[in-house]
């Protein structure tokens, strides 16, 4: 499954429109986010890709769960958001 990562400076449409167009292709994508901003900016791009497949008959549901993952040599947690069909 593709992950997408996810920053605090991530433009939201950009995002949600990689969403859109993974989901439309397989059906399920992850996002992963590190940082309260991250996490913002993925909740939103999550919604506004809802939108863009709406149309198309896609119910897009989300899964969000913790992820241990290591930067730089340091153990930190992410939150991962699963998105797929429903």
């Amino acid at each position: 499954m593709e992950i997408l990562k996810v920053s605090a400076s991530s433009q939201p449409k950009l995002v949600a429109g990689a969403i859109a167009a993974v989901i439309r292709e397989s059906g399920a994508v992850e996002c992963q986010a590190v940082g309260a901003g991250a996490v913002n900016q993925a909740v939103k791009s999550i919604a506004i890709a809802r939108g863009y497949v709406a149309p198309n008959g896609i119910d897009m549901v989300c899964v969000p769960a913790f992820s241990k993952i290591e930067i730089d040599g340091e153990e930190r947690t992410a939150i991962r958001f699963q998105l797929e069909k429903r």
